[in-house]
């Protein structure tokens, strides 16, 4: 199910990613591009070489969470720290919260799918491109790295620790630094 049988649909993404949106491509897009291509090529899902980096690990470095100059600086991160980080750093919002045309590369939101209870998660992805038939990034346990449906990920975590179709949650990361985004356009006056 998670092989590729049409030409490299992985390559195809980061291409149309940075051909098509050149114009529109924010640097820290481009950066999220370089780290999911990075990621690609370690945790490729025909040899994935780091089966031991969570997905956890792998969707948080992917949308820059981490202080850190590439993949293998990254230490993982279990269940309870990832439901830590979740509650610490994320905001859970709605599918409908998210504009249509989202994209990763375009926009500074950053944006998870979490399947499982959010304060000891089964799984992370990250959202690339809502107007792709594979929207996901992420980390399978047993594929390696890649693009999924959210379909997809259900059928493969749906049963795992209890998880259904109704286990699975978005989250948007804070404002990291400067006015979040909930008090745009309030003025507060200091004395």
């Amino acid at each position: 199910m998670h092989t590729n049988h049409l030409p490299n649909l992985d390559a195809l993404f980061l291409e149309k990613a940075l051909e098509q949106y050149r114009r529109h491509i924010s640097p820290e897009g481009l950066r999220t591009c370089e780290r999911i291509e990075e990621t690609m090529m370690l945790c490729a899902r025909e040899n994935p070489v780091y089966e031991q980096i969570s997905s956890f690990a792998i969707a948080l470095y992917t949308i820059g969470y981490f202080d850190c100059p590439d993949l293998m600086a990254v230490e993982d991160i279990d269940s309870a720290e990832a439901g830590r980080i979740l509650q610490e750093d994320f905001i859970r919002v709605t599918a409908e919260d998210i504009a249509l045309e989202y994209r990763i590369t375009e926009s500074d939101e950053k944006y998870l799918l979490v399947a499982g209870d959010p304060l000891f998660p089964v799984h992370f992805a990250v959202l690339a491109d809502c107007s792709g038939n594979r929207p996901f990034f992420s980390k399978l346990p047993f594929f390696g790295s890649g693009f999924d449906s959210l379909a997809e990920l259900i059928e493969d975590f749906a049963g795992i620790d209890g998880v259904g179709p109704e286990d699975f949650h978005y989250f948007r990361k804070k404002a990291s630094g400067g006015i979040p985004a909930e008090a745009m356009g309030k003025i507060y006056i200091l004395k």
